[in-house]
């Protein structure tokens, strides 16, 4: 198995880009991970997942929103008995801003 062997991780942003190739590299090293993000596509990371033999659940919604944040550590909590890690990869994109 992997450096993260029966561990339970938390990737925001899972459904694309960092965070799905985090996910993937969390799973690939033995952790149990709860994808999260707002975009569907998270269903597909998590479904990677489980293609490959590993243990994972989706979960759509805000990772801004303080109550979504609550399930889906709960999630992690009921599915895997525990939470190790939280990989808080999810952003917000936008146009520049500027800083002055």
């Amino acid at each position: 198995m992997g450096r993260l062997a029966g561990f339970s991780a938390v990737v925001t942003g899972a459904a694309s880009g960092i965070g799905r190739a985090s996910a993937l590299l969390f799973a690939k090293e033995g952790a149990r991970v709860v994808c999260v993000d707002r975009a569907d596509a998270v269903e597909e990371t998590a479904a990677s997942i489980q293609a490959h033999g590993g243990q994972a659940v989706a979960m759509t919604g805000d990772a801004g929103d303080e109550a979504f944040v609550v399930s889906y550590i709960q999630r992690a909590v009921d599915e895997f008995g525990g939470l190790d890690a939280v990989y808080a990869n999810a952003g917000i994109t936008g146009g520049p801003t500027p800083f002055f």
